[in-house]
């Protein structure tokens, strides 16, 4: 019976630290691999909008479209957006989902992150209120989005990504921003949906610094 027992506990353990390396790889390791993809996108960013006029077409999935920024989360928080959001996108960073609108045109802006693993750059997106910015630059302009709403919804709710969030049948006049993330965190059960409108846009001024996949 000792001998059981403490086969028992030696499995017991080994199960343990099996589980605290995957727990570890996949909140440090995860974001490492994101860290340095988006280095990488953000001098390629960088390079291109030096280079010459980046158009939609030119912006190919997996590669860099613009750049985030959310006060709120500190001034470290900054991270290029790829093109696409399939999981290999997603992996280097917020993805923009393809055929929704472009920063600063009318209609829907859509932007999709993790909320753990990879960098996390959504983590925190239950901590944004009514009139946070959101700050969007691309290669001349930046476009200042205000935060209208917060909802969570159903894997399944796609009509908030239309052009005119929940009226996929409208046609949009407004220009919108909508962000998409895993809710609650550690679970894909449903969605947290962070709604918001343009309320500026001003010339880019200065460089965008690099990414810095701030948390």
């Amino acid at each position: 019976m000792r001998v059981i027992i403490r086969g028992l506990g030696e499995l017991c353990i080994t199960a343990g630290l099996i589980v605290l390396l995957f727990v570890t790889y996949q909140l440090w390791g995860t974001g490492r691999y994101t860290q340095g993809q988006q280095d990488r996108l953000g001098r390629e960013l960088m390079d291109s909008w030096r280079a010459a006029q980046v158009t939609r077409e030119q912006v190919k999935l997996g590669e860099g479209l613009a750049m985030i920024r959310i006060p709120r989360f500190g001034a470290k928080f900054r991270y290029v957006i790829v093109e696409g959001v399939k999981q290999s996108d997603l992996r280097k960073g917020p993805g923009h989902y393809p055929g929704s609108a472009l920063p600063g045109q009318v209609g829907n802006f859509v932007v999709s992150g993790h909320r753990t693993t990879y960098s996390a750059p959504f983590n925190r997106a239950g901590e944004l209120r009514k009139g946070d910015r959101i700050l969007i630059d691309t290669r001349d302009r930046q476009f200042v989005y205000h935060v209208t709403g917060r909802r969570i919804v159903k894997p399944t709710a796609v009509e908030v990504t239309a052009p005119v969030p929940g009226r996929p049948k409208e046609r949009p006049t407004k220009k919108l921003i909508t962000l998409t993330t895993c809710h609650p965190k550690y679970s894909a059960a449903e969605r947290m949906i962070i709604f918001g409108e343009l309320v500026s846009e001003m010339r880019r001024a200065a460089p965008v610094a690099s990414a810095q996949g701030g948390r």
